[in-house]
């Protein structure tokens, strides 16, 4: 591996502790970055840098934002960096034939989720989504299809009852970082056998949408608390205040399912104290311990109770 020319492409932050990893490596070098371009964000919609672009200018790199890599002048900007292997993290566009054949090793994806399975866009929050008991890492060579290359190396991680989809994209990011360092050396040797992936077992983790955070409270408490935390802390999981004009929302952080909630879907039922606040669902019931009215700060659901009243039999919009 001495003298390895190693570009790196990605633009979220599950790209940062990759990139990093391979910036500390002292058997390769990072001849470049490639992430996309600044974009507006927030409620001023001020042009903002992608989390790879600051992490990479934090370790001195180079760092090159084509508009679009598929564009001769963005094929050309990955050529003059002379790469020997690319390696790709959530960088959002596909990687164009051309690019694919430039470096002499390849290019390598590191993927949050154990391929085939989650194909796409959103893998860690359909595995929380799904209610699945572990994910992982995929290490993977390139080709043109949408995550259908053969598996290099793979890495299993359990997902807890307390994950949700920031601490599991943490600690995927993490063991992504780790996997890919010990990936490379075997793999640039040749000391790695490839592994067809079986389509028949494939699956599309489609791109995750603001509206897909409204609650049905006719679904089962589990899938609705699994709901929960594969949406959170984007977009959120959320909900309606009954009988508001115009509608307030209330979004739903953290929860837990009350196997001895029952009534109809979206029924309210206020603890003894208004310290308690549970919601029918379609199955058993579901316990709101964070919730966050629309316009306000986070709060516990006893401190949101201490301030907002429901009269009996009042319902969540199922």
């Amino acid at each position: 591996m001495p003298g390895l020319r190693i570009v790196f492409m990605g633009t979220a932050e599950l790209a940062c502790a990759s990139l990093e990893a391979l910036a500390r490596s002292a058997a390769a070098e990072v001849a470049g970055v490639i992430t996309q371009p600044d974009k507006p964000r927030g409620r001023d919609l001020r042009m903002q840098p992608p989390p790879l672009k600051e992490a990479a200018l934090h370790l001195g790199l180079a760092v090159l934002q084509p508009e679009r890599l598929r564009a001769p002048e963005g094929i050309q900007q990955v050529a003059d960096l002379r790469p020997d292997l690319v390696v790709v993290v959530a960088y959002g566009q596909l990687l164009p034939p051309a690019v694919l054949a430039l470096p002499r090793h390849g290019c390598l994806n590191v993927h949050a989720s154990l391929l085939p399975k989650y194909r796409g866009a959103a893998p860690i929050q359909w595995a929380l989504w799904n209610g699945d008991p572990e994910t992982g890492v995929t290490v993977m060579r390139m080709e043109a299809g949408l995550d259908t290359g053969p598996i290099v190396s793979q890495e299993r991680l359990a997902i807890g009852s307390d994950d949700n989809a920031r601490s599991l994209h943490d600690r995927l990011a993490r063991q992504g970082a780790d996997l890919l360092a010990r990936t490379i050396p075997e793999y640039v040797a040749g000391r790695i056998p490839l592994q067809p992936q079986d389509p028949a077992q494939a699956t599309h983790a489609r791109k995750i949408v603001a509206a897909d955070g409204r609650i049905d409270w006719t679904q089962p408490a589990r899938r609705i608390w699994n709901q929960v935390r594969a949406l959170t802390p984007w977009p959120g999981a959320f909900t309606e205040l009954p009988e508001t004009t115009p509608p307030i929302r209330l979004k739903v952080s953290r929860a837990e399912v009350a196997v001895e909630c029952r009534g109809a879907p979206g029924e309210i039922q206020v603890g003894a104290g208004h310290r308690d606040l549970l919601v029918a669902c379609g199955e058993e019931g579901i316990r709101l311990l964070e919730v966050q009215r629309e316009g306000r700060r986070p709060m516990k659901a006893s401190e949101f109770l201490a301030g907002w009243r429901f009269e009996p039999g009042s319902r969540f919009p199922a």
